[in-house]
């Protein structure tokens, strides 16, 4: 599973990159949940977010897309979040409450 994970990581990254115009504050992350299970958050700034997601959402969906069909080609499920930094300081901070 290492080596979908690395190359979807490494597709996440460079696509982001073309995307966005504060790459520097840009974060990947991934969480394994569970056998051939993968989440993969990426994390910008607020204006970043609407860049990526794209108009109607067009580009967040075919990022998705490419993400999918690279994980099932290896037997794993794979879900791309996007979020701002705001965004993911709630949610831990939710999650934190219990």
């Amino acid at each position: 599973m290492q080596v979908v994970t690395d190359q979807i990581r490494n597709f996440l990254q460079y696509t982001a990159v073309q995307f966005i115009e504060h790459p520097e504050r840009a974060q990947l992350k991934v969480a394994e949940l569970g056998p051939n299970r993968l989440r993969f958050k990426i994390i910008l700034e607020r204006s970043d977010v609407a860049l990526l997601i794209g108009r109607n959402g067009f580009s967040a969906s075919a990022i998705r897309g490419v993400v999918k069909a690279a994980s099932e080609r290896a037997s794993v499920q794979a879900n791309l979040q996007i979020h701002s930094h705001e965004e993911e300081e709630e949610m831990m901070a939710r999650e934190a409450q219990g």
